[in-house]
């Protein structure tokens, strides 16, 4: 059997929510409650208007938090605490997921928009963590947030990284666009969700994925 094109990867950079687990376990659906009783509650509104505030902030500025803070100056640490606080028990071990991760060759790369804590936890219930050499999130990128190209120029100056020889999984299509510009192989797990697929028919997606710990496996074993 050929190798995977894939195979001489030598970084793979994850993107955490709805990627690195399944979006029917709803754990970002918690997430998304805690954003709105989060502007509700600091803005006095309603959670029907909170909402909507919250996706206008988010379609604009790229999270919901990059919103709040051009517009409202909040303190980003309290609120990724506050959105963070879920119940992580809807998330399984993946035995697949492990088992692809230990196989496939190279460095393997969390890089969230949410919080390191936040992504600590969710690896632990995975039972993943070991396959990690590291966290990158929004606090590590100064809060500026995917898709801003200077972000990733900032991880792969932190993490030393070739970005030629860097693959990066999203479930957000638009995610991977600086990821293509600056020379990484891009891979896209699309969702229901409505933003999932907003640049998806754009030339930047290399591979598109429907159950990424199979098609881990798959391009790993390929890999031996």
């Amino acid at each position: 059997m050929s190798k995977h094109p894939l195979h001489d990867t030598r970084t793979w950079v994850f993107d955490l929510d709805n990627t690195l687990y399944a979006p029917h376990h709803a754990l970002f659906d918690q997430i998304d409650v805690r954003m709105g009783e989060y502007i509700a509650n600091l803005l006095n509104l309603d959670m029907v208007e909170a909402k909507r505030v919250q996706k206008d902030y988010f379609f604009t500025y790229g999270t919901t938090l990059n919103g709040l803070i051009h517009h409202h100056d909040i303190d980003p640490h309290t609120f990724l605490e506050y959105v963070h606080d879920i119940d992580l028990g809807a998330i399984p071990a993946d035995d697949v997921l492990h088992k692809a991760l230990e196989l496939l060759p190279g460095d393997k790369l969390v890089y969230t928009n949410g919080s390191a804590e936040h992504a600590r936890r969710v690896l632990a219930k995975l039972e993943i963590t070991d396959h990690f050499m590291g966290i990158y999130d929004v606090a590590a990128a100064d809060f500026v947030p995917k898709p801003e190209r200077s972000a990733y120029e900032v991880m792969i100056t932190q993490y030393e990284l070739d970005a030629s020889s860097c693959v990066m999984v999203e479930d957000m299509a638009r995610n991977l666009e600086p990821a293509f510009e600056l020379g990484m192989k891009t891979v896209w797990c699309p969702t229901e969700s409505e933003w999932s697929g907003k640049g998806a028919d754009s030339s930047y997606i290399d591979y598109v994925v429907d159950d990424l710990p199979d098609w881990l496996l798959g391009v790993a074993l390929s890999c031996k």
